[in-house]
């Protein structure tokens, strides 16, 4: 369905969304459960590195741990499937959709968990974890888009902390999976954890098949029948309400105006106007994509993938701990229980403030860790550190956590949402890669030997992390993705919470009287 469809926009900024329903809440929540496999994933290996059957059946009968080497490979290698699926998914999502994007990378997840699954050895588990990588990335990415796209304003920050939120709740199953194979003595110590990967993602698959496709991509693609339709389901409103014409007008106007600003061409064109503009501009392509990519390494530099990626072999270098798999549960749990305030601090403090407060609260516990460390290793000093891990988890969990996964989602214009959010996902997976690769080497006994003074480097990023968040981060709570680009246009971040609507972009493009729109997006027919 082409066209035709006839929209009547609104000159009232606060008139550009309907109100939020159960309905509406439901699906974006269902569509952050694509956390789950995600957090899962990232979080099982821990665990299964340190089971004594999985180190023999990679290192030899006689081994007692992973080589440096050998868990630096298996770690770091879903991390490089992850950053180029993610990177393709920006495309893929443009091209066939979001939905359809997300379930094809919960299909080519499916594979490689069946290669890990039939692993013996370190050729086939590495073979399936770069598989499975590449659908980690793709669904990573594009999740956080199509929920961005579809999420009411008003719980936009909620719900795609939910997604965070599932992250931790599979950080969760896969320590409890891992604590209860361990001490089997056969490869369903180990394949245990791994195979009940698939069921994440078919239940994640199978229900994407029932909700909708975003709006957005359908204006981008000119189907303005198919947008009004779905805008309505998913605000549980008729076509011909005035809410739905509303937004709907607001999503085509604000979409026409970023058009006429960066033309679309090319495939390759397509790509360079993420990197159009000044980057002393705040609301130019350039300075966003910077911004986006900038964050989630930042989210990475945080250091919290230290604990629950090499968690278990940490707390076993500390030597007074009895049982370095509970600990790591402990701090597993701590990060689920605290990802939930975010659902409402993200809304009520906004996403600025928290990152700010977050950094800050973090910098002090991985000081104070890494000063009782160097110090000394008496048992009461490592159940000292053990808490400030706790608190800096905590911290973690409700702001940078969810936070970096919220601002990505609102800061690109609809012409490169879908790259720019591709780009700031791979950011994340490369710095994850990387920070997967040189961490054991750098508190491995027979390496660097840091022990607890890594914690020194973690507490040294973290504060530029503050100064970053302090010069550069936006606040967009309350906003709709269109307001969002109209806002970064007039604010700098340390004047953007006091930013208010003033119009609409249906206003200014002429939309504000009953329009036939039926051509308006034909030239974005021809868009990548």
């Amino acid at each position: 369905m082409g066209g035709g469809a006839v929209v009547q926009g609104s000159i009232d900024p606060n008139r550009v969304e309907a109100p939020v329903t159960v309905k509406a809440y439901l699906m974006c929540a269902f569509a952050a459960f694509g956390g789950i496999f995600f957090g899962y994933d990232s979080g099982y290996i821990n665990g299964v590195m340190g089971m004594d059957y999985f180190i023999k059946q990679i290192e030899g009968p006689d081994a007692t741990s992973l080589s440096g080497n050998h868990k630096s490979l298996i770690t770091s290698i879903l991390s490089a499937g992850t950053f180029f699926g993610a990177l393709m998914a920006g495309d893929i999502a443009d091209w066939i959709g979001r939905r359809t994007t997300i379930i094809g990378g919960c299909i080519v997840f499916l594979i490689g968990v069946a290669l890990q699954t039939a692993s013996a050895g370190l050729a086939l588990i590495v073979a399936g974890r770069l598989v499975a990588g590449f659908g980690v990335g793709s669904v990573s990415a594009i999740l956080i888009l199509y929920m961005s796209e579809i999420a009411p304003r008003k719980v936009r920050g909620a719900l795609v902390s939910g997604y965070q939120f599932c992250v931790t709740v599979g950080l969760l199953l896969a320590s409890a999976v891992d604590y209860g194979t361990q001490d089997r003595n056969d490869s369903g110590s180990y394949r245990i954890p791994i195979a009940l990967q698939m069921l994440w993602a078919l239940i994640l698959g199978i229900g994407l098949f029932i909700l909708p496709e975003s709006p957005r991509y359908f204006v981008k693609k000119g189907k303005l029948d198919n947008a009004a339709k779905v805008l309505a389901r998913l605000r549980g409103q008729p076509i011909e309400s005035d809410f739905i014409q509303d937004e709907l007008a607001e999503i085509i106007a604000n979409h026409e105006y970023e058009m006429s600003v960066a033309p679309s061409g090319g495939y390759w064109s397509t790509w360079l106007n993420c990197f159009r503009g000044s980057l002393w501009k705040g609301s130019s392509n350039v300075r966003r994509t910077v911004l986006g990519t900038s964050l989630q390494m930042m989210q990475q530099w945080t250091g919290v993938n230290f604990v629950f990626y090499f968690g278990t072999t940490f707390f076993k270098q500390l030597g007074t701990i009895q049982n370095p798999f509970l600990i790591s549960l402990v701090t597993t749990l701590v990060n689920v229980f605290s990802t939930p305030i975010s659902f409402w601090s993200m809304e009520k403090i906004g996403r600025r403030p928290l990152l700010l407060w977050g950094a800050l609260g973090m910098v002090i516990c991985q000081f104070i860790v890494a000063i009782i460390g160097t110090v000394t290793s008496a048992e009461p000093a490592v159940k000292a550190m053990i808490a400030f891990i706790c608190i800096y988890i905590f911290f973690f969990a409700s702001t940078w956590g969810p936070g970096a996964w919220v601002v990505i989602g609102e800061i690109y214009p609809l012409p490169m949402r879908a790259r720019g959010v591709a780009l700031s996902t791979a950011s994340n997976w490369l710095w994850n890669c990387i920070i997967a690769v040189i961490t054991p080497y750098m508190v491995d006994e027979d390496k660097g030997n840091l022990g607890a003074k890594v914690f020194y480097i973690w507490g040294g990023l973290c504060t530029l992390c503050f100064i970053y968040a302090y010069f550069l981060i936006p606040e967009t709570k309350g906003l709709t993705l269109e307001q969002v680009d109209r806002m970064l246009e007039e604010t700098t971040p340390r004047t953007s919470a006091k930013w208010v609507p003033h119009s609409t972009y249906a206003a200014d493009m002429g939309f504000t009287d009953k329009v036939d729109v039926a051509n308006v997006e034909n030239a974005s027919q021809e868009e990548v």
